[in-house]
């Protein structure tokens, strides 16, 4: 039972010490920078299949955005209803 006494009381102090260092260190200051949403990345609409991609990425053909080279190569979706 003398062992058990030891451990508990082991587990207490180092429980204590944890709280304690927890609640007196200082907290590591976040960061204030905001995320880049002042200069968003413009996006532009495939073409062929309406996917929305960034326009640094899209391929451009007579004025006309697509996502892949396969889509530019195959041309605006033609709505045959």
């Amino acid at each position: 039972m003398g062992l058990f006494r030891l451990l508990l009381l082991v587990a207490i102090i180092a429980a204590a010490f944890w709280l304690w260092r927890r609640f007196t260190q200082p907290t590591a200051p976040r960061s204030n920078k905001p995320t880049d949403r002042t200069n968003p990345t413009p996006m532009v609409r495939c073409e062929q299949c309406g996917t929305h991609v960034p326009r640094d990425l899209a391929l451009v053909k007579d004025e006309r955005w697509f996502c892949s080279q396969a889509h530019l190569e195959q041309g605006p979706h033609s709505s045959g209803d």
